[in-house]
């Protein structure tokens, strides 16, 4: 037997949320919800659907490598130079450049206890140690991130908001965090769920890339429906992104990716829809628990982390009846759910089923 690195014996991997057709095969169930994986329930832009029908034939062709027509939407988008963003599979693909890049056996990473699961995975992978920070009010506690910081600390992790409990720091916070930063330090800022917020503390983060060494995260995945196309984003200083994409691997966004991508930045329509309606949801969602006396985090994303008796216990309950929830037991929170907010009729039938089972 071949023997692996020794890194990989500490690699757990990553278990997502259960796909709808393995739940229909496992179960023989015909009607399947998912609010799992804090997808768009309004699904992608129509602009978007339009131009992947007419890229269908080019299939046989390579994607452009360097990904530039989608780079040059995003720096006009956000007004970045081209040279200070990286397109990835997804943002998982960036955080794991990131760990190849910066990260050799020794090094430690710093994050919070209760967070996105992707960040150890690349720290581990690439033989490095992992310091977690309890979270403070289900909030990243940044005051107590400066403890566990030392000489082999290389990259800081701040989920904003955090996944899973929904949480945001604001800019104020950020920026006294960063400037007692050590040097040779690099601060990734995950903004997956950024155009869900609506708090005006929130970090203007990208207006902050040139005065820290900071990376900001940004995925297609969340409110612009493009989860099953994997297009996320990395917008820094031009000498962080070199170092990036010498670790990146050719044609590594697929062309339907690429081109939906861009059409779905221009949907301004359909981004405003999505925000206003999930606001909405979340607003019933909350309402519905307090009819229950629900204890719940209030959350600046598309999903609400709910307090429940047993989380597994919940889970594999409202599975059988066709409603897929995420466990909080995989982020060691055994008495939450985590419920991603979805349609009208969807968030129907979740109450429908969460009363029925006892919930």
């Amino acid at each position: 037997m071949i023997k692996a690195r020794d890194a990989l014996t500490k690699i757990k991997p990553y278990v997502p949320g259960k796909p709808i057709e393995e739940v229909k095969r496992e179960l023989g169930l015909d009607d399947v919800i998912k609010l799992a994986s804090n997808e768009n329930p309004y699904g992608p832009s129509k602009k978007a659907l339009e131009i992947i029908d007419s890229y269908l034939t080019n299939l046989n062709l390579y994607p452009d490598g360097r990904a530039f027509e989608l780079k040059t939407a995003l720096s006009n988008y956000y007004q970045v130079q081209e040279e200070e963003i990286i397109v990835g599979n997804g943002s998982d693909e960036v955080i794991k450049l990131l760990s190849e890049a910066y990260l050799n056996p020794g090094d430690n990473i710093v994050q919070a206890d209760v967070t996105f699961s992707e960040y150890e995975f690349g720290a581990l992978l690439m033989g490095a140690k992992v310091k977690k920070v309890p979270l403070k009010d289900f909030t990243h506690d940044l005051e107590a991130f400066y403890n566990y910081i030392d000489d082999n600390t290389k990259l800081i992790y701040i989920c904003n908001p955090n996944n899973p409990t929904g949480t945001m720091v604001t800019e104020v916070e950020l920026i006294e965090f960063l400037e007692k930063i050590p040097k040779g330090v690099l601060v990734v800022l995950d903004e997956a769920y950024a155009e869900y917020v609506a708090d005006t503390s929130y970090p203007n983060s990208l207006g902050l890339i040139n005065k820290y060494p900071l990376v900001v995260l940004r995925t297609f995945s969340k409110i612009y429906g493009l989860a099953g196309l994997r297009v996320g984003f990395g917008i820094a200083q031009k000498e962080i992104i070199a170092n990036l994409e010498k670790a990146r691997e050719p044609f590594n966004v697929n062309l339907l990716g690429q081109v939906a991508a861009v059409r779905a930045l221009d949907d301004k329509e359909h981004l405003e829809y999505s925000f206003r309606e999930n606001a909405k949801a979340r607003e019933s969602f909350y309402q519905e628990c307090q009819k229950r006396d629900i204890k719940y985090v209030k959350s600046h994303t598309n999903f609400v982390l709910m307090q429940v008796e047993d989380a597994d216990t919940i889970f594999n309950k409202m599975l059988k009846k066709g409603v897929i929830v995420r466990s909080g037991s995989v982020f060691g929170l055994n008495r939450f759910i985590r419920v991603t907010l979805g349609s009208i009729e969807q968030m129907q039938r979740f109450w429908q089923v969460f009363d029925e089972i006892g919930g």
